[in-house]
């Protein structure tokens, strides 16, 4: 996974550019620490498709899937490319 931000303790990285079912897709992985570990957001790009979550709200995964939509053209491009340090 590549680092791609951290806004509001929550970290974001990303895949790189991969195949499936005959797609490119991206993984999208959200982090934040909390007391016991760490709360986790898995989604795929296009679609910010949600594949798994653990201890954010309802209202927390929509603001992060409209953050990974709305950064979704930096991120295929810095996928296609080795991460942002990279691009």
């Amino acid at each position: 996974m590549y680092y791609y931000s951290t806004v509001d303790n929550i970290v974001m990285t990303h895949s790189a550019l991969y195949e499936k079912e005959g797609f490119d897709v991206v993984d999208v992985h959200f982090e934040r620490p909390n007391k016991n570990g760490f709360d986790f957001l898995d989604l795929t790009l296009p679609g910010e498709i949600v594949n798994r979550s653990f201890g954010f709200s309802e209202d927390e995964i929509l603001r992060l899937k409209k953050y990974a939509k709305n950064n979704s053209s930096l991120i295929w491009d810095f996928s296609q490319k080795g991460g942002g340090e990279n691009a």
